[in-house]
């Protein structure tokens, strides 16, 4: 349903961008964040799903910095294996100002949400709590929030984890649920990826569960 377009950085560098048109009344922006593996056709396939809903989405090639236009369609170890150091190598300063020029070209027209799944979840709270003019964010299995809670919202945000997750330990939920009271945290008896379609671990009840939660946050902060 989109194309890729080109966005600019504060810094100046330039990364590209599937750009989905809303379907209907538009309700708004909304970032979706990708999972680990780059903006693949799992990620244009959920951005076009809720440019259905009426958004008009953005979603970022969050690597492009370490390695442009990486797009991995599998899900195996070895597709994990060749994402992992690109994700590492990107580090959290990287996505912010990317995240914010995709922020700032949606802003103009209306609220801008994020949301995003597995790495792109990590993201969506990197966002929450450090990007201007978010509006609210809906976080997905993230492994990094536990260690990220410090950091402070600055809108309202929820998190989403899979009671089955083997990357994300509970003991790193409850300790995030803890640390954040502020932030309403749903577990789900699910797996890791349990909302993409296209993932081994798509969990259709925790998928429509989650998405609810997901669009009534956007719709309350709208």
């Amino acid at each position: 349903m989109g194309k890729f377009i080109e966005l600019t950085a504060s810094d100046g560098f330039t990364f590209d961008a599937y750009h989905v048109e809303p379907t209907g009344p538009r309700k708004g922006g909304l970032i979706v964040v990708q999972e680990i593996f780059g903006v693949n056709a799992d990620i244009r396939a959920t951005s076009d799903d809720f440019a259905a809903m009426g958004y008009e989405v953005l979603a970022p090639s969050m690597y492009d910095r370490v390695q442009k236009g990486l797009k991995i369609d599998s899900h195996t170890q070895e597709a994990l294996a060749e994402a992992m150091p690109i994700a590492q190598k990107n580090g959290l300063e990287n996505p912010v100002k990317d995240l914010q020029a995709s922020v700032d070209f949606l802003k103009a027209r209306g609220p801008v949400f994020v949301t995003g799944f597995c790495y792109g979840g990590s993201a969506s709270w990197i966002a929450a709590t450090q990007v201007e003019g978010v509006a609210a964010a809906s976080c997905y299995y993230g492994s990094m929030l536990p260690n990220l809670a410090h950091l402070t919202p600055k809108c309202p945000v929820i998190a989403h984890f899979g009671g089955q997750d083997p990357f994300i330990p509970q003991e790193g939920v409850e300790r995030f649920k803890a640390e954040r009271p502020d932030v309403p945290t749903y577990v789900y008896p699910a797996g890791h990826g349990f909302f993409t379609k296209g993932g081994m671990a798509y969990d259709k009840a925790a998928h429509d569960a989650s998405l609810k939660r997901t669009l009534d946050l956007f719709e309350a902060n709208a």
